[in-house]
Parts: structure tokens; C-alpha cells; sequence
């Protein structure tokens, strides 16, 4: 893979992925000081969304003149009262200099579509799965704030592949080992089980790569 240095470049990120963003940095790949987080979650709060976003660019910007945001396009900000304004809208009003990992959510950063669904064929065959990342486990709940058992039963029983990790960073194999009893609450409350699926982090190497490039030509 392309050495690309990232020492003037920012990153914003969902705090969802602040585990793979910081293994990154400390296994040099990110050669940063600069890395920003919103709170893990705020796709079920758009409006703090935002001001975390802007709060968290302005500060990056501060330091730097080049900003790359690692937040998916399509899902994590949904408007219902401006139903056409996107989070790209809202990168773009902070000026030059800011772009954008192309990608749709925590789950496609880490791997894409074709990827997950070969993964999921492998692991559970035809069945549905409710995909995750990680961050999904250490923050519960931040990203299900509000979710109740009620909310819980009408979402993942659905979902009879189960519960599927996209883990680039072994967390969920430690997090059983140490946490078994908050796991398995974890599950239980699911009303499916859980399982990690181990993914390298090439795809979100690949991501920042693509946007590195393009803010260093501009």
C-alpha cells in the first residue's frame, strides 16, 4: 500500500471508530497529532451531530489546513426536516481544505458490500445479519441511547444470522474473555447471538489513502 504522510493532515471521526482510527496511529500509519472525535452514536441525534461535526473541524482546522472526516454519507446523518441536506452539505460550509472517506457507514469502512456479503455467506449462509463494528460493543449505549427491550425486539430477532463483528482490531475475542457475563447480557438483550468476524483494516488504510491524495493535489 501507498506511504502517504498524514503529519498535516486532520482527522475527524465518529468516535464509533476511535479504536481503529488510534491503533492506526500508533502503529505509524496515521502519522497525525491530530485526530477529533464526536461522540460514538449521534446518528440518532442529527442536530448534535452537527454541532459536534463543525465544533470538531473548527478545532481541527486550528492546527492544520487539511481535514479528512471518516463519516459514512448515507446513513449516519438522516434529516427529517431538511430531507435533502446531506453531510457532505454540511462539510462543504466549513470551507476548503475538508474532504470526506467515501463510504456509507462505520460497517462499509471497514468492508464493503461484497466483502460482507461473502463474509456473511461463510459465516451464516442465506440468513439476515445485523452487521457492527466494534465501536457497537464498547459504546452501547451511546449507540443505542433511547433503545429499549421493546425497541430491541422489533429490530434484531429479524436478523436470524445473528449479530456479526466486523472486527480489524480483536477486540470482541478480548472483550469475551474479560467482560463473559456483559457479553452474553449483550445477547441476551439482542435476542440473537454474537460473533466477530476478524477484517483487516486495509479498506479504511485504502479510504484515508484516496482523501490524503486528493486534499495534497489540491
Amino acid at each position: 500500500m501507498k506511504e502517504v504522510s498524514f503529519s498535516d493532515i486532520a482527522i475527524v471521526a465518529c468516535g464509533t471508530l476511535s479504536m481503529e482510527l488510534n491503533q492506526l496511529q500508533e502503529e505509524g500509519f496515521l502519522d497525525t497529532e491530530h485526530l477529533h472525535y464526536t461522540t460514538p452514536g449521534l446518528h440518532q441525534d442529527i442536530h448534535e451531530l452537527e454541532k459536534q461535526l463543525v465544533h470538531q473541524i473548527n478545532k481541527a482546522k486550528e492546527k492544520v489546513n487539511k481535514v479528512i472526516v471518516v463519516y459514512g454519507g448515507k446513513y449516519c446523518y438522516v434529516n427529517p426536516d431538511q430531507p435533502l441536506r446531506t453531510l457532505q452539505q454540511i462539510i462543504e460550509e466549513q470551507g476548503p481544505g475538508i474532504v470526506r472517506i467515501e463510504a456509507t457507514h462505520c460497517m462499509d469502512i471497514l468492508a464493503d458490500e461484497d466483502t460482507r456479503n461473502k463474509h456473511a455467506e461463510e459465516l451464516v449462509g442465506d440468513e439476515k445479519v445485523w452487521w457492527m463494528t466494534p465501536g457497537w460493543v464498547k459504546f452501547r449505549k451511546q449507540v443505542f441511547k433511547g433503545w429499549d427491550k421493546g425497541i430491541a425486539n422489533e429490530n434484531f430477532p429479524r436478523h436470524t444470522g445473528g449479530a456479526v463483528v466486523l472486527d480489524g482490531i480483536g477486540y470482541l475475542d478480548q472483550y469475551m474473555e474479560e467482560n463473559p457475563e456483559a457479553f452474553l447480557e449483550y445477547c441476551d438483550w439482542m435476542g440473537i447471538p454474537m460473533q466477530a468476524c476478524p477484517v483487516s483494516l486495509d479498506r479504511l488504510k485504502s479510504l484515508l489513502l484516496s482523501q490524503a491524495g486528493k486534499l495534497k493535489e489540491s
